[in-house]
């Protein structure tokens, strides 16, 4: 007998994902609808989208808010209150969607607006079980939650999707035991190309005081503190290295801290040369 649909709409953020979409969409069927919000891809992911049964809906900034996550919550189109979003090289283990239909199974009253769960990263090919490990709100009530708009818009090389932060849930949250997988089959250029991308970003937060005052209760209590740390590429790589036990993953886990460190010595390097060019103008 087939199962009941899990009465949730998943919202999948896709530009130029042909190769991550379809694991993507394979792990959610169980859920009652899913939605690709396409940004104009060149390649094949609408057409691979389209034959997996998602709908297709095509989001063209305007370089304003709302961006791409609110854009999306406020579409007619979604028929459900419950939303799950995920980004293209992200899915579901049957774990975790077995959690979530459990959660809402129709025997329960659920007493929270959102639900965080924790991401579970796939590096150079290999699950990694240990080193640094994030939560993300991900599965949210739209009638109860939104995502703020900070004042980033002036940022350079600003891009259509929200920045690292969660959304604002008016309500309680609720915690999930079993993770999101992040497996990105891109190559590691792209992935060093969001990240000088992300950097942008987060160094410009650091030195622009309005973003800061939005962006701070926004962050995970772990995030806060991470985020005006001193030393904190160095400091980085020992906690998620030897204090988080990163070394038990090998060679994989040593290479993932290793980025992750660069990538904060990265925003740490452009602060400076934004201040030391502040400076001469």
């Amino acid at each position: 007998m087939k199962s009941i649909m899990i009465p949730i709409s998943v919202v999948i953020l896709t530009k130029n994902e042909e190769l991550a979409i379809a694991d993507c969409i394979k792990s959610v069927v169980d859920f009652d609808q899913i939605i690709v919000i396409d940004s104009n891809s060149l390649d094949r992911t609408r057409v691979i989208a389209s034959n997996l049964g998602a709908q297709i809906i095509n989001f063209e900034w305007n370089n304003r808010y709302p961006k791409k996550k609110q854009w999306g919550l406020e579409l007619t189109e979604i028929r459900n209150d419950w939303v799950l979003y995920l980004d293209a090289d992200e899915r579901l283990t049957k774990e975790l969607v077995k959690e979530i239909r459990k959660c809402f199974d129709g025997r329960r009253d659920l007493n929270c607006s959102a639900f965080e769960m924790p991401l579970s990263y796939q590096f150079l090919g290999k699950r990694l079980k240990h080193g640094h490990k994030v939560r993300k709100v991900a599965l949210i009530n739209r009638n109860f939650c939104k995502f703020p708009e900070i004042n980033d818009l002036g940022v350079t090389k600003m891009w259509e999707v929200e920045g690292h932060y969660q959304p604002l849930v008016e309500g309680k949250l609720g915690s999930l035991r079993n993770a999101i997988l992040h497996s990105d089959p891109d190559p590691l250029f792209d992935y060093f190309s969001r990240h000088n991308r992300y950097s942008d970003w987060e160094a410009e937060l650091r030195l622009n005081i309005s973003m800061q005052k939005q962006v701070r209760g926004l962050r995970t209590r772990q995030g806060r503190f991470f985020d005006y740390l001193p030393w904190k590429p160095f400091v980085f790589f020992l906690y998620s290295y030897f204090w988080r036990s990163g070394w038990r993953d090998g060679r994989e886990g040593f290479n993932y801290s290793i980025a992750l460190s660069f990538y904060y010595w990265q925003i740490s390097i452009k602060v400076l040369e934004r201040r030391q060019i502040a400076k001469i103008i």
